[in-house]
């Protein structure tokens, strides 16, 4: 495929994979697509032994990282203390989650013993940020990208230093036009439809909308994203302009994911229905799997969820329980368990490997282009 984005990065398919785990990362760079790996659960040292890793695997071919900074914590946050943050979560917010948990027969005893706040977010802060960054830099990244909100300025300086492209989410079209503002080489505009951070416009209004918006600026790509998991999907995408997708959902169920047995054992079998946008896990809107959890943020009697950084204080420990004993077989926990994905799990239904994904994206996109062509003759 001849996009623009694709000679930039010099691969062969504009399909971006975004995924924590190494090997998917790996895998579809290798495939002809364009792996990202999500950095931000990583120290500088343990990212630099991923990025080896990746870099043994894939043979040259190019690669990108994922970071998180976004503006509200950087701006807002960024000088509160442990001990500050702690003093702001509210009693009733913790004796909520704890309420929850003992619904389903989850002891809360041990709940709070940690210091909740301990390293919660460094890597959202300019700080962590540009060690994870100067980590990145000294690797075969092609690509890195800032998952909320517009690129802190060190990112961008060091990127350009470096001749490597710099990109970022946008879930809606003044989020592009701040990001055109800045300078960026690639906007990806995440529908509502997409796990993780998300923002409510579909798929198939904000993708033409950021490149209507974005006209003036032909050298932007565009990455369609939003509960994409075929080729022809993706072929959609394009034919409104995009130059290639993001996705993150499709790569959860795959053989090589890293994801929780039980998680991806839900994602299987889940419809297209049974994901909620809630900010119930990380204080901003992210897009889940539907569970008990959920539904108890959502409830009238439920707290308002806490700004980030501090619903993701009072969210963590909990979840991060429930994984563990949905691992060991609690019924409640395993009940309880959720975990980000798009509205595309319902197409999600095997777990194939990486590699096999991407051709079948290939394929798919093929069938439906040409399906498209056939519309146009005679």
């Amino acid at each position: 495929m001849k996009t623009p984005i694709c000679e930039k990065l010099g691969i062969e398919f504009p399909l971006f994979a975004f995924s924590h785990c190494r090997d998917v990362v790996a895998e579809v760079s290798k495939a002809g697509g364009f792996g990202m790996l999500g950095a931000v659960g990583h120290t500088p040292e343990s990212l630099e032994i991923e990025l080896s890793w990746i870099d043994e695997q894939v043979d040259g071919k190019p690669y990108g990282v994922d970071l998180i900074v976004p503006t509200s914590i950087d701006a807002k946050e960024g000088g509160l203390t442990v001990q500050d943050l702690e003093e702001r979560i509210p009693e009733p917010h913790k004796r909520y989650v704890e309420q929850i948990l003992a619904e389903h027969g989850i002891s809360t005893n041990d709940l709070w013993e940690r210091e909740l706040a301990e390293g919660y977010g460094d890597n959202m802060r300019e700080a962590g940020a540009s060690m994870q960054l100067d980590t990145a830099l000294r690797h075969n990244v092609s690509l890195v990208v800032n998952a909320l909100g517009v690129p802190p300025r060190f990112m961008l300086d060091a990127a350009r230093e470096k001749g490597i492209l710099v990109g970022a989410l946008a879930g809606t079209k003044e989020h592009a036009i701040k990001h055109a503002e800045a300078g960026l080489d690639v906007v990806i505009a995440a529908g509502g439809e997409a796990g993780g951070h998300c923002g409510e416009i579909a798929t198939m209004v904000l993708v033409p909308e950021i490149v209507e918006a974005l006209h003036e600026h032909p050298d932007i790509a565009v990455l369609g994203a939003g509960g994409v998991v075929t080729g022809r999907q993706m072929a959609a995408c394009m034919a409104m302009g995009a130059q290639g997708v993001w996705t993150g959902s499709v790569w959860l169920t795959t053989a090589e994911a890293e994801t929780h047995p039980v998680i991806k054992e839900k994602m299987l079998v889940a419809n297209s229905r049974q994901t909620v946008r809630s900010r119930s896990r990380t204080g901003k809107y992210t897009r889940q799997l539907r569970s008990p959890w959920t539904d108890a943020w959502g409830a009238s009697d439920a707290p308002e969820p806490l700004p980030m950084p501090l619903q993701g204080l009072v969210s963590g420990p909990a979840l991060q329980k429930i994984d563990k004993l949905a691992l060991a077989g609690d019924p409640g926990a395993k009940l309880l368990s959720t975990y980000w994905v798009g509205q595309g799990v319902g197409l999600m239904n095997e777990s194939i490997a990486a590699r096999t994904v991407v051709r079948e994206f290939m394929e798919d996109f093929a069938v439906a282009a040409e399906r498209l062509s056939g519309l146009m003759e005679g």
